[in-house]
């Protein structure tokens, strides 16, 4: 094994994985002249979990990036509608885009990482793939730095203002800093997906609720359609047994699903896990955590990349406030953090209840046949899915009042 290689403090920033929250971040802040180096255990271009959606304030994002056109350009069919089938009724239509993002799109995590990697780089952060991230330099309580080895075993140290932690749901940024569980709601469902052929969306978002069952369907890139599963986590250790018994069999719980199921035919192995709900303290002496590992939610609204887009603007802006000296470190991580837990702590809340798998109230679901029923309603509904209108908005009382019929006592989210 070769001997450790140590640097002095070299970066301002180094960024402990590189895929929808790191690569932006590093990017956003090399772009302001910070000395950036983006670590990540995989090799770009490759794969990974995702329910692929970016909603259009994400695309909004990769637009102001000078992205978006890349994405566009890989294939990547735009998504034009959403649709929410609860079975008795479907709230479906066309949400609200942005001026500069009309819609959504999916790409495969192989091609947008690697478009996000490349612009992190193209930046100026310097960019090292294959490493290991075994631990961090700690002096005091202010963490300094980071330890890692190749894959070819050698091992090395490097130092910086500000360790980022963008390395996911397990980070192991956030357990070596003992960065605690702020708030959590235990998992409500597992979610297994694979990619198929000949299973048509019709350009749409799709959701279905099907008693135990949900369904995610997410046009994708070279033709292909995210078909995603869930069920009750009480479900999920009997459930693995057969998992692609469970998975297929799923289908038949809706005679549409079924159809398409038996006409398409999957390409893929399936892939899932557990859906953990929860925000971690996300910043300290040196130190903060940015996309899942400061804070996850459940797929079902498909905001994990979207959310990722806004920490990383989040995060860079309040580095440049630090580095720059117009606020103090510690002051601009807690503002971060601040700023993000308000403004993701409503779709928190609704995503958890859409994922519970509880029958809706007589109430809730007379106010879901309602908004099914109204154009105007069913665009702002999925609007806020489409995070284009905020979910404390829709829900105000006051704005409920202006639809003519909405039924008394409508229920808020809690």
């Amino acid at each position: 094994m070769e001997a450790m290689t140590v640097t002095a403090s070299t970066f301002d920033v180094i960024v402990v994985g590189a895929r929808a929250a790191g690569a932006p971040a590093a990017m956003l802040l090399a772009r302001k002249g910070a000395r950036v180096l983006l670590l990540d255990r995989a090799s770009f271009p490759s794969d990974t979990m995702s329910t692929h959606l970016i909603h259009p304030p994400g695309m909004e994002l990769l637009q102001r990036w000078g992205l978006a056109e890349r994405v566009v350009a890989s294939g990547c069919p735009p998504v034009t509608g959403y649709r929410l089938d609860l079975g008795p009724f479907a709230i479906a239509g066309t949400p609200r885009g942005t001026t500069a993002a009309p819609c959504a799109l999916a790409p495969r995590r192989f091609i947008l990482d690697a478009i996000l990697v490349d612009a992190a780089v193209e930046a100026g952060a310097e960019l090292r793939e294959e490493v290991l991230v075994d631990g961090l330099v700690v002096e005091g309580c202010v963490v300094r730095g980071i330890r890692g080895r190749t894959r070819a075993g050698a091992t090395f140290e490097e130092r910086a203002r500000v360790v980022i932690g963008a390395d996911g749901v397990h980070s192991s940024v956030a357990r070596w800093v003992g960065a605690p569980i702020t708030h959590e709601v235990p998992a409500l469902e597992a979610l297994y997906y694979a990619y198929w052929s000949g299973f048509p969306t019709d350009g749409e978002f799709q959701l279905y609720q099907r008693g135990a069952r949900g369904f995610g369907v997410i046009p994708t890139n070279e033709g292909l359609t995210a078909v995603v599963v869930t069920w009750p986590v009480d479900e999920f250790d009997a459930n693995r047994r057969d998992l692609l018994g469970n998975y297929l069999g799923a289908f038949e719980s809706d005679p549409s699903l079924a159809e398409r199921a038996r006409a398409g035919r999957r390409e893929t192995r399936l892939v899932g896990a557990r859906m953990h709900n929860f925000y971690r303290r996300s910043h300290g002496p040196g130190w903060a955590l940015i996309g899942d590992a400061g804070y996850h939610k459940d797929a079902v609204t498909a905001q994990g990349i979207t959310d990722a887009f806004h920490d990383a603007e989040l995060i860079a802006r309040a580095l440049d406030d630090a580095f720059s000296g117009r606020r103090a470190e510690a002051e601009a991580l807690a503002t971060y953090e601040h700023n993000r837990d308000t403004a993701t702590r409503p779709m928190f809340d609704l995503t958890c209840q859409l994922a519970s798998n509880d029958p809706p109230s007589a109430e809730e679901a007379a106010l879901l046949a309602f908004i099914a029923s109204r154009e105007d309603a069913t665009q702002d509904f999925l609007s806020v899915l489409a995070g284009t209108m905020p979910v404390d908005a829709f829900f105000n009382p006051r704005h409920l009042e202006k639809y003519d019929a909405v039924p008394e006592s409508s229920p808020t989210v809690q």
